[in-house]
C-alpha cells in the first residue's frame, strides 16, 4: 500500500500534470481556470472543466490564454489560422506550422476547437443521407356508444439545412371515419410536398417545390401545385425566423362526382360532376416560426393562390402549429388547418377547419 506521504505526492502530481496538460485562462480577478477550451464567438468562450462541466466566460474578462491543443482562430476579415494559442496584451498568438501569427484580440470572430472545426465543416456540406432534422406526429381517438368513429391522424416533417440551402419534405393524413348504421367517411385529407430554398444574399433566397393534396369532403382527387419564386428573411435569429414569399406556380387539379342522388336514374345523377381545372396562379405567402422559451415551438404560416386567369377565384391555407417538448425526442404537439376554395364543385362548402393533437417523435439524422 502506498504511504500517507506518497499518496499526497502522487494526488499532486496527478493535480499538476492535468493543470499542465490543459487550456489555462486568467482572468482581470486574477482567477485561474484550467480545462479544454471549445469555442467562442468573440464575445463569449466556451470552456469545458472536467469538475464544472462547460463555463461560459465573458471574452473581455480575460487577460492570458495558454493553450496546449490546437484552435482554429477566425479573424473578422474571414481568414483562418491554426495552432496553440497564447494571449496577453490585448493580442493572440498562434502557432501555425509556418510561423507565429499575431491576431488582435478585437480582431477575434470565432474560435474553435477541433471537435467543434469539423462539426461546423460537415454541416456545410453534408451528404443528402445526413444531417436532416424533423418529427413524426401521431393523433388517435375512438368513439364507441352512441356514436362508433374512428381518427387517426399522422404527420411527417423533414428538414435538411445547410449554410446557403435547404431541403423540407412533408406528408400529412387525416383519416376519420362513421361506422354507425350506414359507414360513411367522415374526414379524407391527404397533404404531402417538397421544397428546395437557396440563398442568394444573407436576406434574399429563391425557392422551388410541389404541393400535393387530395380531400374528400370536396371530392378533390389530386391537386398538383408547381412554382417557385423570391423569398425575403425579415427575421432570422435562433428563436424566431419570418420569411416573405412570392412567385408563380401551375396548378392541376381534378375533382371527381360528388355524392349519389338517384342510383336508378339513366344514367345515374350525382350532387357535381367531375372536373379537371388547369391554370397559372400566383404565391404569395409568409412563414413564422418562434421559440418560447426552452420547451416550445410555435409554426404559422398562410398562403394565397390567386387564379391569374380568372381574378375572382382563388385558394387559401392556413396553417398553425405548436410543439412542447416533453424529453428529448418526445413532445405533445397540436396542429390547426383552415383550407379555402373559392370555387369547390357543387355544394361543397368553401372552408375545410381541422384541428387535431397528439404525439410528437423528433429525430435527427
Amino acid at each position: 500500500m502506498l504511504s500517507k506521504n506518497k499518496l499526497v505526492f502522487l494526488t499532486a502530481f496527478l493535480g499538476l500534470a492535468s493543470a499542465v496538460f490543459a487550456d489555462q485562462i486568467t482572468l482581470k480577478n486574477g482567477d485561474h481556470l484550467s480545462g479544454k477550451i471549445v469555442k467562442s464567438d468573440g464575445k463569449t468562450l466556451l470552456l469545458h472543466t472536467d469538475f464544472a462541466g462547460d463555463v461560459t466566460i465573458d471574452f473581455t474578462a480575460i487577460t492570458k490564454i495558454t493553450t496546449d491543443q490546437e484552435l482554429h482562430v477566425s479573424t473578422s476579415d474571414k481568414k483562418t489560422v491554426v495552432g496553440p494559442v497564447q494571449e496577453s496584451d490585448g493580442k493572440l498568438e498562434v502557432s501555425t506550422k509556418s510561423g507565429p501569427v499575431d491576431v488582435p484580440a478585437g480582431n477575434v470572430a470565432l474560435i474553435r476547437n477541433d471537435a467543434e472545426q469539423a462539426a461546423y465543416d460537415k454541416s456545410l456540406h453534408p451528404g443528402v443521407l445526413h444531417g436532416w432534422n424533423g418529427g413524426v406526429n401521431v393523433g388517435f381517438s375512438l368513439a364507441r356508444g352512441n356514436s362508433e368513429t374512428t381518427n387517426l391522424a399522422l404527420g411527417i416533417n423533414a428538414i435538411h439545412a445547410t449554410l446557403n440551402d435547404k431541403i423540407t419534405i412533408y406528408l400529412t393524413s387525416i383519416d376519420t371515419n362513421n361506422q354507425l348504421a350506414t359507414p360513411s367517411t367522415v374526414a379524407n385529407l391527404i397533404t404531402g410536398g417538397f421544397r428546395y430554398d437557396r440563398n442568394f444574399r444573407p436576406k434574399i433566397f429563391g425557392f422551388v417545390g410541389g404541393d400535393f393534396m387530395s380531400n374528400a369532403l370536396q371530392d378533390l382527387d389530386l391537386r398538383g401545385v408547381y412554382g417557385g419564386g423570391i423569398g425575403y428573411h425579415a427575421i432570422k435569429s435562433d428563436n424566431t425566423t419570418f420569411d416573405l414569399l412570392a412567385g408563380v406556380n401551375y396548378t392541376h387539379e381534378t375533382y371527381s362526382n360528388g355524392p349519389l342522388v338517384n342510383a336508378f336514374a339513366t344514367p345515374p345523377t350525382f350532387a357535381s360532376y367531375g372536373v379537371t381545372n388547369r391554370f397559372a396562379a400566383l404565391t404569395l405567402g409568409e412563414e413564422l416560426m418562434h421559440k418560447v422559451g426552452k420547451g416550445t415551438v410555435i409554426t404559422e404560416n398562410l398562403y394565397f393562390y390567386p387564379d391569374m386567369s380568372d381574378t375572382g377565384e382563388y385558394r387559401a391555407t392556413f396553417n398553425l402549429g405548436t410543439v412542447t417538448k416533453i424529453s428529448k425526442w418526445l413532445g405533445w404537439q397540436n396542429q390547426f388547418n383552415d383550407i379555402y376554395v373559392s370555387n369547390p364543385p357543387g355544394t361543397a362548402k368553401k372552408n375545410d377547419l381541422i384541428f387535431t393533437t397528439g404525439l410528437n417523435f423528433s429525430f435527427t439524422q
